[in-house]
């Protein structure tokens, strides 16, 4: 049997999943924009995102957990004030998606694998280094040459001055400023080590 580690108030994980038999989750544009319209309802209450790439079969997240008392701060005054555990409101945000998929393409049962595979992230090495993998995921996977082209990752938000509810600022101070963030993400990287540890 398979432990699953929790997800724990006030801590970073790299989230992330794939399609039940590598099927394909996201089959055209408007898939992804349904995902993340659900992200926004179920995981921005309980979390902050530094980072995240769609992909046809798989997904990255990379979130903060927020602490007890700053999603009960950030619940509106005519809310009932309380917390659900974090890894069911991703369930929520799974469940969703997996019954709009089911229905607007006429197939059954499960999309995703599970549980939804978490790591922990406790340095900010490791906060740089998969913030990298993430928008590099695309150029792995032969999408694209550079993150900059693929419109499904949050690496055009990073780089821009557009308004985000993205923790961009944060993700800009761990490279120090937009300038190494974009050389670093530039440089090319054997990712094998960090994709032996996550198991992919």
């Amino acid at each position: 049997m398979q432990i699953t580690e929790p997800l724990e108030f006030g801590n970073y994980y790299h989230i992330y999943n794939r399609g039940i038999n590598s099927e394909n989750i996201f089959k055209e544009n408007r898939n992804h924009e349904y995902f993340l319209m659900l992200y926004n309802k179920h995981i921005d209450p309980i979390a902050e995102t530094l980072a995240w790439c769609l992909l046809k079969n798989h997904f990255h997240l990379l979130v903060r957990i927020r602490t007890s008392a700053e999603i009960l701060e950030s619940q509106k005054e005519d809310e009932i004030k309380k917390i659900i555990p974090p890894h069911q409101s991703f369930g929520n945000l799974f469940n969703a998606y997996t019954k709009s998929i089911n229905k607007s393409y006429n197939r059954h049962g499960a999309l995703f694998e599970r549980p939804f595979k978490r790591k922990l992230i406790d340095n900010d090495f490791y906060l740089r280094s998969v913030i990298k993998y993430i928008h590099n995921n695309p150029v792995n996977h032969g999408f694209c040459e550079h993150p900059i082209e693929y419109p499904w990752s949050s690496y055009l938000t990073c780089v821009s001055a557009k308004p985000t509810k993205l923790k961009r600022e944060k993700v800009i101070s761990l490279f120090e400023n937009i300038e190494s963030l974009k050389d670093f993400h530039s440089k090319e990287e054997n990712f094998n080590s960090l994709e032996d540890f996550l198991n992919l």
